[in-house]
């Protein structure tokens, strides 16, 4: 699933807008992506540098991925990031991710924005299932998935199996 740039949904909840990624965040996604706390938890290398963070943010815009900069409404300070990918459109499914930054973590940011993306993949897309993968260790991850009424699987994933699997399975709604 892809968008088209001219139309990239903006999102908006009572305390936040979650808008399209810009080469002007590339500071917060260097910061984001290099920060060894939130890194801990991902299979990824780090970013070393702002050009690894604007090439980054330049493979997002030009594959125009479902890709939101969470920033508090009124102000333009990238605090994180939230994604929709790997959509199987077939059987109405996609997998959804999500990074704060550390200074934002605790304040149920996190917890505001996924309802809110959950609900445009549901309303607006029709997805009906949502997978998550987070580490065995990442309690916070695991936590707001469970509050968002994501289930455990038994599943193991073969690739990593330090990863525990959620899914969100909704009806779709009629609009």
């Amino acid at each position: 699933m892809t968008t088209d740039s001219k139309i990239f949904p903006i999102l908006t909840t009572e305390r936040l807008t979650l808008r399209q990624l810009s080469k002007s965040d590339a500071e917060e996604i260097l910061r984001l992506r290099s920060d060894a706390a939130i890194n801990k938890y991902l299979d990824r290398k780090p970013s070393k540098t702002l050009d690894d963070a604007l090439s980054f943010i330049k493979s997002i815009i030009d594959n125009e991925l479902l890709y939101w900069a969470i920033t508090k409404t009124g102000e333009d300070k990238l605090i994180g990031t939230i994604c929709l990918f790997d959509f199987q459109n077939d059987i109405n499914k996609c997998e959804i991710g999500y990074e704060l930054l550390t200074e934002y973590q605790g304040q149920g940011i996190m917890l505001e924005t996924a309802k809110k993306v959950i609900e445009y993949a549901n309303q607006t897309l029709g997805i009906k299932t949502i997978d998550a993968a987070t580490h065995k260790e990442n309690q916070s991850s695991i936590k707001l998935l469970q509050k968002i009424d994501f289930k455990q699987l038994n599943d193991v994933n073969v690739e990593n199996a330090d990863l525990i699997l959620f899914r969100l399975i909704q009806n779709v709604l009629d609009n």
